[in-house]
């Protein structure tokens, strides 16, 4: 039987390692001493933000999240966040200020594979897909739903 190596705390370094290793173009940004990650996936754009700090290991993390903020233009369909929330598991649906923020958090605290870790990352890949689809079908919805509307106080 293969021993494998846990993994218990990230680093900045690490995991621009493993997203270039998925083949992931990764740009790091910095400010006010706090770094992320910048990566895209099907043409959106995401950041890997850190969590909590390990004890006495400087830039290494216990946990990390993966975040796409997309600017809201216009209205907001009211209960968007909400259905996507009740209908998913893995990632949550915010609106925070202007933007929408779908989020997925992954802790490594207790130790996982190097291989939970590019399935997270899968996983992030596919939630930020059926995000892209799940916006699309919504709008289409509403919007045949406001000509139905329109259509219904015409013919009366």
């Amino acid at each position: 039987m293969t021993e494998v190596t846990l993994i218990e705390t990230v680093s900045a370094d690490s995991l621009t390692k493993l997203l270039q290793d998925a083949g992931c173009r990764v740009n790091r940004s910095e400010q006010n001493a706090v770094v992320q990650l910048l990566s895209a996936s099907q043409g959106v754009g995401y950041a890997v933000r850190f969590g909590n700090r390990a004890k006495d290991q400087e830039g290494e993390f216990l946990d990390f999240t993966f975040s796409c903020a997309l600017r809201i233009q216009g209205e907001l369909p009211v209960g968007l966040a909400e259905r996507w929330n009740a209908s998913r598991r893995f990632a949550r649906l915010s609106v925070q200020g202007e933007f929408l923020v779908m989020e997925k958090d992954v802790v490594v605290a207790d130790g996982v594979s190097e291989k939970h870790l590019l399935g997270s990352l899968v996983l992030w890949d596919r939630l930020l897909q059926e995000f892209i689809v799940y916006l699309r079908d919504y709008s289409r919805t509403v919007a045949d739903q406001t000509e139905q509307v329109a259509g219904a106080a015409t013919a009366s």
